[in-house]
């Protein structure tokens, strides 16, 4: 199972990933996510959604193997629409989402996190979009929601990460702890939120989203279609090929 809820008593809802090895989600994975979240809303029980991953990272992007081991573009169909679904839950969940990252978060992860409405991280957290490595577009939308335009652009074109240190100097990550402590920081978190009135903090969310200076939906939609343009002249799939070291790029 990639996607496990848990509805607690208080009025935290916790969506949980667990895709190893390296929580590199497949296709049905976004859609889980994106139905968790979904769920998670949608009982009014809920104040606010907590998304959190086991394993060595918090989550590394589409599953690229799955990509290239799959006939025609019934996966990168489905990956794009997937991503697009679950980044779209994340940031209309009708409750704050707090994003307690650990390890690595990476292309799809990015997602995820930058549409979340606050975010903390473990000491070992990094985040990064490597997605020009493998000849796709997408998650600039989002990676621009955690750091300024210019370093969001060097880290765009380079690839580079970024850890979750550095963040907090931004304002995008609230807190930076051991990973011991993580879930404790987010819990804490959510706790102060759960303690509001649940009509308000759902009035406050909606809010918000409403005077964002971008659709991030738009936004998102909009670089995909470069990612399928890349995908059509096949310089994409010579790159995926080459990440996940599969017979088609052995032979060139």
């Amino acid at each position: 199972m990639s996607v496990r809820s848990e509805a607690r008593d208080d009025g935290i809802h916790v969506v949980t990933m667990e895709h190893p090895p390296v929580n590199a989600l497949p296709v049905q994975g976004w859609f889980d996510v994106a139905a968790a979240l979904d769920e998670a809303g949608a009982d009014q029980a809920t104040k606010v959604v907590i998304l959190r991953a086991e394993g060595k990272g918090f989550n590394a992007g589409v599953d690229i193997k799955e990509m290239q081991n799959t006939t025609g573009f019934d996966a990168l169909i489905g990956a794009n629409k997937g991503c697009y679904a679950a980044f779209k839950a994340v940031y209309e969940c009708p409750v704050p989402v707090i994003a307690a990252v650990n390890g690595f978060c990476l292309g799809g992860g990015v997602g995820l996190v930058g549409n979340a409405d606050i975010v903390v991280a473990s000491d070992d957290a990094y985040f990064g979009v490597p997605e020009v490595n493998q000849g796709a577009l997408g998650a600039a939308t989002h990676l621009a929601r955690l750091v300024p335009q210019h370093l969001m652009r060097t880290l765009y074109f380079t690839a580079k990460t970024i850890p979750a240190a550095d963040l907090v100097q931004h304002g995008s990550v609230y807190g930076v702890v051991p990973r011991a402590d993580l879930d404790d920081l987010a819990l804490s978190l959510a706790a102060e939120v759960a303690s509001k009135d649940g009509r308000v903090i759902r009035a406050a969310k909606e809010a918000l989203n409403g005077i964002d200076p971008i659709d991030v939906n738009t936004s998102y939609r909009f670089e995909q279609g470069f990612t399928m343009e890349l995908n059509l002249m096949g310089v994409s799939d010579e790159l995926r090929d080459e990440f996940a070291g599969t017979d088609k790029a052995k032979q060139k």
